[in-house]
């Protein structure tokens, strides 16, 4: 008996790619990629530097502490957040601790807040007197006297007009505030001291 086999499959193999098709095609896949990821990284700086930018301007900053106007409060070289945001929803409050752009010379100091519109300030034997109650500062050590700035003595009244604000340093016996300079306007309240 005569046992007759298949002829074997003819294999076809495709012919090799010459070198320089597949460095075309590396070139042609790959690059466009690397730019685009270039651009993305690109754009993402830019974003990073504009947030930056913007939240260091108008949301919180970074302030220092110069002199010794809010101790024992704050001290010489305190680092603390300015929050510029609080103030776009609301005025500020008796006893916030806020940056002011000082009246007397332009430059930038912090102080508490003690008054706002509509207040009197009422200085008399060392005391401060808010609306003609005696105002509780418990920040301040016990005993610390507040004299009005013409003598050591002497009593002062100041009453708040529309929008503005009656400032003192935490340091009473060392501090240039509304004793000296009177009220402040609101634009001149930059923000509240985050400590």
């Amino acid at each position: 008996m005569n046992v007759i086999f298949p002829p074997e499959p003819e294999v076809i193999t495709p012919p090799p790619v010459p070198p320089l098709v597949r460095a075309a095609r590396w070139v042609g896949f790959q690059f466009p990629n690397l730019l685009k990821q270039l651009f993305q990284c690109l754009v993402v700086a830019l974003m990073a530097y504009c947030s930056y930018l913007l939240a260091g301007h108008y949301v919180l900053q970074s302030v220092e502490v110069v002199g010794v106007s809010m101790f024992p409060t704050l001290h010489n070289h305190d680092r603390c957040l300015l929050n510029r945001w609080t103030f776009l929803f609301r005025d500020p409050h008796p006893s916030d601790i806020v940056v002011v752009r000082d009246p007397s010379d332009n430059s930038y100091v912090v102080k508490r807040i003690i008054g706002r519109g509509g207040d009197s300030i009422y200085l008399r034997s060392g005391r401060v007197y808010l609306n003609g109650k005696l105002l509780d500062e418990p920040y301040l050590p016990a005993g610390t006297p507040t004299y009005a700035p013409t003598s050591r003595k002497g009593d002062a009244l100041v009453i708040c007009g529309k929008d503005r604000y009656y400032i003192l340093g935490d340091n009473r016996k060392n501090s240039i505030d509304s004793r000296m300079y009177g009220t402040v306007p609101r634009e001149n309240i930059l923000g509240t001291i985050l400590h």
